[in-house]
């Protein structure tokens, strides 16, 4: 924790804010896409795109899932999308899962989550439409069958939003679905085949 205190009590010493570019900024943002993705330490949306401040509005959580809309209740998820279309205009929605990804792991292996019941409750959001993978997939501890097989779900669960279907519908929203490899760094898109691949460098 030191080092992160250092490094922000630092931070406007090692950027130039200055300039034109951070300036703008603090007149609006004008996002290219919402990034929807996991939580996980391991996984920087700015990192892996090389987004600039400004460049993508991101909504995380614990296993980059999307509630389907209509459930009881304030939703962060649903809130976020809400603006990033809304307000923002954003036109690309990438839904970004990863390899080794804690929560698919938890529902892999069906661990006993009654001591976590925030989790246990949030994760059963996604474990209904992932069964058929969940029975299927081998025991890789990448998990690439239900990290992949998840963000085809959360497509899906996008879909079901009003805000998405109209813009959808339109031709004003495109939807991406990304697997990000942890150990390599590769990034796989999904394909209109319903398969992930590698996007040609």
């Amino acid at each position: 924790m030191r080092a992160l205190l250092d490094r922000a009590r630092t931070f406007r010493t090692r950027v130039d804010f200055n300039s034109g570019e951070y300036r703008k900024l603090a007149e609006g943002q004008y996002p290219e896409a919402l990034f929807i993705t996991c939580s996980d330490s391991r996984v920087i949306p700015a990192m892996i795109t090389g987004a600039r401040p400004g460049e993508i509005f991101e909504l995380r959580n614990a296993g980059n899932i999307v509630p389907p809309y209509g459930r009881p209740g304030a939703s962060g998820e649903a809130a976020t999308i809400e603006y990033a279309l809304e307000v923002l205009g954003v036109q690309d929605i990438v839904v970004c899962g990863h390899s080794h990804c804690g929560a698919m792991g938890a529902l892999k292996s069906g661990d006993d989550l009654s001591a976590l019941p925030g989790v246990d409750a949030w994760l059963r959001i996604a474990r209904p439409e992932l069964t058929s993978v969940l029975e299927t997939a081998p025991d890789d501890p990448s998990l690439p069958e239900v990290s992949q097989g998840n963000v085809v779900n959360q497509l899906a669960a996008l879909r079901s939003y009003p805000v998405v279907r109209q813009r959808l519908d339109s031709g004003r929203l495109r939807l991406h679905g990304w697997y990000y490899e942890v150990d390599t760094g590769f990034v796989y898109e999904l394909g209109d085949e319903g398969d992930f691949r590698v996007h040609a460098a």
